[in-house]
């Protein structure tokens, strides 16, 4: 699947004019998070989702204006409970949509863009930084910056270099965010390019897997022993495929972070085990091994006999995936991606 940036500088390059839809802020059911995308182009045909139903299809409405008038503009939109059941949803909400006109003759927005868009093929965390018109009113031009790291991308402006030197303190913990200062709103949009799963074995079960994080836009690498298992003719759409002597020095190869889903398939319990008792020393944010409890049991009683504790053991999802009864290689990963969602998706605080 193209990320929403990639499609961005296709339509760029070929010298189309777009409307990017982003939600800025929701209450109750609306079914997507603040931060989702969709790209509305001149046949109003759509890229990406805000959650489909009545809120897209108002979306993609009000577009019309947006394209015919040249100009961005933020909406609410609310939808009453009787509504909602009458268009098939399940209950009321409402969201506030930014509804931004994507020139691509205006050269310093098309630079932001562009910049946006190497930073993440680099891997590169940042933010972009967006002045957001009063509700209800249009403006033919809006304000863009981008902060990293380590670099600024647009116009000087002094209440823009507070946001990112605040920004900067705490980098990799921002989230999306409005903000007020001196009158002005801004969004602040976090892109943190760092989410990795690391399939463990590239056995059936694991192509399986691949192809579902591919289009969920989980940056994928596979990693195997066996180069007649690990390769790319069977892993096509994976970002990387490593082929390492041995499971012995996991970490010399792979970098964990945070960031990084961490799914043990491999084909036996020893290389298991090795691999699990490498990977509970990092700071992971999903540790999963598939296996029956007796083959958990095996395994935790080896590591715990070699001085591992029961809470290094807490943070393993074993045996792994949503419970939906699967069997198959396919229903497997399925319910193994579950569980990734979950993670990825759900409050740092929910208990398993």
């Amino acid at each position: 699947m193209k990320d929403i940036y990639e499609t961005m500088i296709e339509l760029i390059d070929n010298k189309e004019d777009f409307v990017l839809a982003t939600i800025l802020e929701k209450h109750g059911s609306a079914p997507r998070e603040e931060g989702a995308k969709m790209i509305i182009k001149r046949d109003f045909s759509i890229v990406g989702t805000i959650g489909g139903g009545i809120f897209e299809a108002m979306a993609i409405k009000l577009s019309s204006k947006v394209f015919q008038d040249g100009v961005s503009m933020v909406k609410s939109f609310s939808l009453t409970n009787e509504g909602a059941a009458a268009l098939g949803a399940a209950c009321g909400g409402s969201v506030k949509l930014l509804l931004e006109y994507v020139d691509y003759n205006d050269s310093k927005m098309m630079d932001i863009y562009k910049n946006a868009f190497q930073l993440k093929m680099k891997g590169d965390n940042f933010a972009i930084i967006t002045k957001i018109p009063e509700e209800d009113n249009s403006v033919r031009e809006i304000d863009k910056w981008i902060c990293s790291e380590a670099s600024f991308y647009g116009e000087e402006d002094d209440t823009v270099q507070l946001i990112c030197r605040e920004l900067r303190e705490n980098f990799k913990n921002i989230v999306m965010k409005n903000v007020n200062l001196e009158g002005k709103q801004y969004l602040i949009e976090p892109v943190l390019n760092n989410e990795i799963v690391y399939i463990i074995g590239a056995g059936h079960v694991s192509q399986k897997i691949a192809q579902i994080t591919n289009m969920l836009d989980f940056k994928t690498v596979v990693i195997d022993d066996r180069d007649e298992f690990a390769n790319r003719e069977r892993f096509k759409t994976v970002e990387e495929v490593k082929v390492i002597s041995s499971f012995e020095n996991l970490l010399e190869h792979i970098k964990v972070n945070n960031n990084s889903y961490i799914i043990i398939v491999t084909r036996g319990h020893a290389y298991d085990k090795d691999v699990l008792a490498q990977v509970l020393k990092t700071d992971a944010k999903y540790i999963g091994m598939i296996g029956s409890k007796k083959k958990r049991e095996f395994v935790y009683n080896s590591l715990l006999s070699e001085g591992y504790t029961s809470e290094d053991l807490k943070k393993v999802y074993s045996p792994i995936g949503v419970s939906i009864f699967a069997q198959t290689p396919e229903e497997i990963a399925v319910s193994i991606v579950a569980e990734l969602i979950k993670v990825k998706r759900g409050p740092l605080n929910e208990k398993r």
